[in-house]
């Protein structure tokens, strides 16, 4: 008999990728953004990655998860006062980007963790 929990977890994880794709069609832009005006090489090197794990045939779904959840812990670990000094400099709303973007990334995540 055939075993179709795995054929069912992968696509569970497939779609997982799918809607992390079609989210970024549509926040991308804004997240790409927020993480430029934090500054940091390593979290922008982060969200290429997960771009780039997009240009396969087959999505590659455990780089996309690593990558959201890198990005989720940059987004939950900044500090207020990190973001409030790039909000005034920037003139952006970065403390309520981060907690928008954060929570978005997490049911991302919340996606992956429920596929498995």
């Amino acid at each position: 008999m055939l075993n179709t929990n795995m054929l069912d977890i992968s696509q569970n994880r497939l779609d997982a990728a799918a809607a992390t794709e079609a989210h970024l069609h549509h926040h991308g832009a804004g997240l790409c953004d927020l993480l430029a005006a934090l500054d940091d090489k390593s979290i922008r090197s982060t969200l290429c990655d997960l771009y780039g794990a997009f240009g396969l045939p087959i999505p590659d779904v455990e780089a996309i998860e690593a990558a959201l959840h890198g990005i989720h812990l940059h987004l939950m670990n900044q500090a207020p006062s990190k973001l409030d000094h790039v909000g005034y400099a920037r003139n952006l709303p970065a403390s309520d980007m981060t907690r928008w973007h954060g929570a978005r990334v997490g049911e991302l995540l919340a996606r992956f963790r429920n596929a498995n």
